[in-house]
């Protein structure tokens, strides 16, 4: 078996007395592409914002790549209010924040694109390749970054070529079709580096033709920058298409995992996502 990218462990994300992610446990394995799935509300961009450190868990753990990342339990008055599961089973904090987590490997978009709207499509990923930048304060100062900066340049601009963006390169990126500011933000989150790319929705407010477009984009870059790939989608053709496995959440819960066919014919996701008729 390839190895295990990403494994989420017992994961708790309660808010007050609402807990919105209840114990989830699942893994990405090396070159996947994974789906997480479920109704709006499900807590699935709260999963994602604990496994990209914007959330620390109320209770839990992420491992990546083999090395614990991310952990926590309930303490303070969250050890009363806490309603989740495995409580004392975890004891130490980890909590490192977004920029840490990035540079660890992990990169993501969001459901809400979040572009810098007025800067150029080479200026938004040069800033994301300004993350692996090498050179010190005191570098910087007496101008012996230069080398490093026009590396950077250069590979921000091969990245657009390999991308099918090296046209719109001077074009400022709220200009762009909105398909395409999608593409540019999956740009972007690839000139970090990462081994693990986290895409929010990447669908959302594309028209069929985009959408199309954006599948074959996914597989495509997942092959040629060997990455492994963990979605959130409501667009079923698109998770179905594009999967290897699809794990789906309701009210913060695991109801199912599995391939596209079996979790297709699976009898609590069709509830899950139709509703269940109430007895007469």
């Amino acid at each position: 078996m390839s190895e295990t990218v990403l494994s989420v462990q017992d994961i708790t994300m309660q808010f007050g007395g609402v807990v919105a992610v209840n114990n989830l446990t699942l893994e990405v394995h090396e070159g996947e592409i994974v789906s997480l799935i479920g109704p709006n509300g499900a807590g699935k961009t709260t999963a994602f914002n604990v496994i990209t450190g914007v959330y620390a868990p109320t209770n839990g753990a992420v491992t990546f790549h083999g090395k614990q990342i991310i952990s926590n339990f309930p303490k303070g008055k969250m050890d009363k209010l806490y309603a989740g599961e495995n409580k004392g089973k975890y004891k130490k904090t980890l909590e490192p924040t977004p920029d840490k987590i990035t540079k660890m490997g992990i990169a993501r978009t969001f459901q809400n694109i979040r572009l810098f709207k007025e800067l150029t499509v080479l200026e938004n990923v040069l800033i994301a390749k300004h993350m692996r930048m090498k050179a010190n304060i005191f570098a910087d100062t007496f101008l012996l970054s230069w080398k490093e900066e026009k590396k950077m340049k250069e590979d921000s601009l091969e990245l657009l070529r390999i991308l099918d963006l090296y046209d719109v390169k001077d074009e400022i990126a709220s200009s762009l079709p909105y398909g395409k500011q999608r593409h540019l933000e999956i740009a972007r989150a690839l000139a970090t580096e990462p081994t693990l790319l986290l895409l929010d929705e990447p669908a959302a407010g594309l028209n069929p033709q985009e959408t199309d477009e954006l599948t074959a984009f996914i597989q495509r870059i997942r092959d040629q920058f060997h990455l492994t790939v963990f979605m959130i989608e409501h667009h079923m053709n698109l998770v179905m298409d594009i999967s290897d496995r699809i794990y789906v959440i309701d009210f913060g819960k695991m109801i199912a995992s599995g391939t596209p066919n079996e979790i297709q014919n699976n009898q609590k996701v069709i509830d899950a996502y139709l509703g269940v008729a109430d007895d007469e």
